[in-house]
């Protein structure tokens, strides 16, 4: 059987792989969870195409907490929405795990997402009419569980961010501390193994930042998460394992954060 061009090409890969980790001592070959090569994302504006990126490069090892800071509309999000398949590259690959996140189609990348990956936004969108626990069984309720098992496990959840006596609370009734950790036991419920979050602390007073940053610090140390977190916050973006400053379309380590 003659495989198209677009599954030739991981096929050869993936056999190659398991080839050499058939050879007698080979070591089984290491992939980051997050590869990202020659990244470019353009624009279309009235005075031609606009680069918002130019051969963007990017590894994320499993279990890493890094942070993504830089000015406003250097592409933070824009950077985030690709990784998590919520956008398009112009050009450059994208890979999570054995995923090829820029060549999936509408469909294949929403149960991508559904699966795979937890979204923290700045705003919370939580549905107002809704409890707390009806929101973060929402995910669940997507992907066909059950009524009552969604329920329960939202309801295990809000335990985990310290919600379980507000969960018959609906949006409007609850803190902005409190919206947000609903929302990231929503991004959470269905267990994905990244959890994006896009200036989660962004609305909120200092303090309250602080234990948000410290809730996600916990919940990607006791569930194995790998997280990506953009941040204007540079207080909070020393305390992740690596910190990435965006800047001229480029991602550079800030080798001396801690």
């Amino acid at each position: 059987m003659t495989l198209p061009p677009s599954a030739a090409a991981p096929q050869a890969s993936r056999i190659m792989r398991e080839s050499e980790s058939r050879m007698p001592g080979a070591k089984p070959a290491h992939f980051p969870l997050i590869r990202v090569k020659g990244l470019r994302k353009s624009f279309r504006t009235s005075r031609g195409a606009l680069d918002l990126f130019r051969d963007l490069d990017l590894q994320v090892e499993a279990g890493e907490l890094v942070a993504i800071v830089g000015q406003s509309g250097a592409g933070k999000s824009t950077l985030l929405h690709i990784l998590g398949a919520l956008d398009a590259p112009s050009a450059g690959t994208v890979y999570c795990a054995s995923t090829d996140v820029a060549s999936l189609t509408t469909k294949e990348a929403a149960a991508f997402r559904n699966r795979d990956i937890g979204y923290v936004w700045q705003f919370h969108y939580l549905l107002p009419e809704f409890t707390a626990q009806e929101n973060v069984a929402m995910p669940l309720l997507a992907r066909g569980v059950s009524r009552r098992e969604a329920m329960a496990q939202a309801e295990e959840w809000l335990g985990e961010v310290g919600l379980e006596d507000r969960s018959d609370h609906r949006p409007g009734e609850l803190s902005g501390g409190e919206q947000q950790r609903v929302a990231l036991a929503r991004a959470l419920v269905c267990r994905p193994r990244l959890l994006m979050a896009d200036e989660p602390t962004g609305d909120l007073d200092s303090v309250t930042a602080g234990r948000i940053f410290e809730l996600i610090e916990r919940l990607h140390a006791s569930h194995g998460l790998t997280s990506i977190l953009v941040t204007h916050n540079m207080e909070l973006a020393v305390r992740c394992t690596r910190a990435l400053r965006l800047e001229n379309g480029r991602l550079t380590e800030i080798t001396d954060h801690r």
